[in-house]
């Protein structure tokens, strides 16, 4: 019974139905279902499949975020509940556009796929600058962090804040992930980030490898 409802859940995820997810996370509870469960085999499953689908260039932005507007939906129930039951996240990441940049599309995205992965996103806005993002790394006792970028003159502040973290002694704690359209691995190679996320899709993949969860 349980795998039905956790698969008309997925589905309609894929299809963007924000408010029969509700209505589905909601039936799913009131059932019984192991909170758990919903988020894995019923939002996080539906995510993951957008996910592979905007890597292939099947999706593009707007049904990524239709597909995330509707996993937030069932979120907000399923949140409280696996706080309940202690359930606790794969990491805790904090994300922002580096000082200068007001660009927010692609990190929206980032946050987006990362919750939907099972990670706790802490989205610090933009035009953030090193101290905020030392602040925010202190504040969640967070595992990564992820930089964007739009404007080839803002990337040279992804630097500018690694090099805050090494002078604040924390730069071992952290793993550093960046991304935007102007980067490339080089870059991220030259500036001393742990890795390199060329889409939103990606980012999910290569925090769980720095994390060792992959």
């Amino acid at each position: 019974m349980s795998e039905a409802i956790l698969e008309q859940i997925t589905e309609n995820l894929i299809k963007g139905q924000a408010p029969v997810v509700k209505e589905l996370v909601q039936k799913a509870i009131d059932d019984g279902v192991d909170a758990e469960e919903i988020l894995n085999k019923g939002l996080v499953a539906g995510m993951s499949v957008i996910g592979d689908r905007f890597k292939r260039n099947e999706v593009y932005i707007p049904e990524v975020l239709i597909a995330a507007r509707a996993m937030n939906a069932g979120m907000e129930l399923v949140k409280p509940l696996l706080k309940q039951a202690g359930v606790k996240a794969k990491g805790t990441v904090c994300c922002a556009t580096v000082k200068g940049d007001l660009h927010d599309i692609g990190k929206n995205l980032v946050c987006m796929m990362l919750e939907g992965a099972g990670y706790e996103v802490v989205d610090l806005g933009v035009n953030c600058d090193a101290e905020k993002f030392i602040q925010g790394v202190q504040d969640s006792n967070a595992d990564a962090i992820g930089m964007s970028a739009l404007l080839t003159t803002t990337m040279t502040n992804m630097k500018t804040t690694i090099d805050a973290f090494a002078e604040a002694g924390l730069r071992d704690k952290v793993k550093i992930m960046v991304g935007g359209a102007p980067l490339t691995q080089n870059f991220a190679d030259e500036i001393g980030a742990d890795g390199y996320s060329p889409d939103a899709a990606s980012a999910v993949d290569l925090l769980d490898s720095l994390l060792g969860l992959a």
